[in-house]
């Protein structure tokens, strides 16, 4: 099973250049929305893409969710890399046995990496 997550974003460019860059996302797709808005899909995984929206597009056609941010919990075979390489990494801190920390992208919203088992 595939998951697709929405992310809302003031910079579409930028927040994809955030994802292939730091987590080696690729572009999936890009789609020409109403207004000549853009959308880029990345797969951070096979299983998982995500679904990059401006937050302009959002506040014209679904405005009651333009400001949601989702809460999202990354689990890595590569947890130490990642810490060490993403430039906004938190402290690594143990929460009930698993070990994760917090990171940033560029417009301020926070995710956290847990070490997979």
């Amino acid at each position: 099973m595939k998951t697709r997550i929405m992310i809302y974003v003031d910079d579409v460019d930028m927040s994809v250049e955030f994802w292939t860059e730091e987590f080696g996302a690729n572009v999936v797709a890009r789609q020409t929305l109403n207004g000549g808005y853009q959308n880029v899909i990345v797969g951070i995984s096979s299983e998982v893409e995500l679904s990059i929206f401006p937050r302009d597009y959002i506040r014209i056609y679904s405005p009651e969710v333009s400001e949601n941010v989702p809460s999202l919990m990354f689990f890595s075979n590569d947890f130490d890399r990642l810490h060490d390489e993403l430039i906004s990494a938190g402290e690594i801190t143990e929460v009930n046995g698993v070990l994760t920390f917090n990171f940033q992208d560029p417009e301020g919203n926070y995710f956290v990496v847990a070490k997979a088992e």
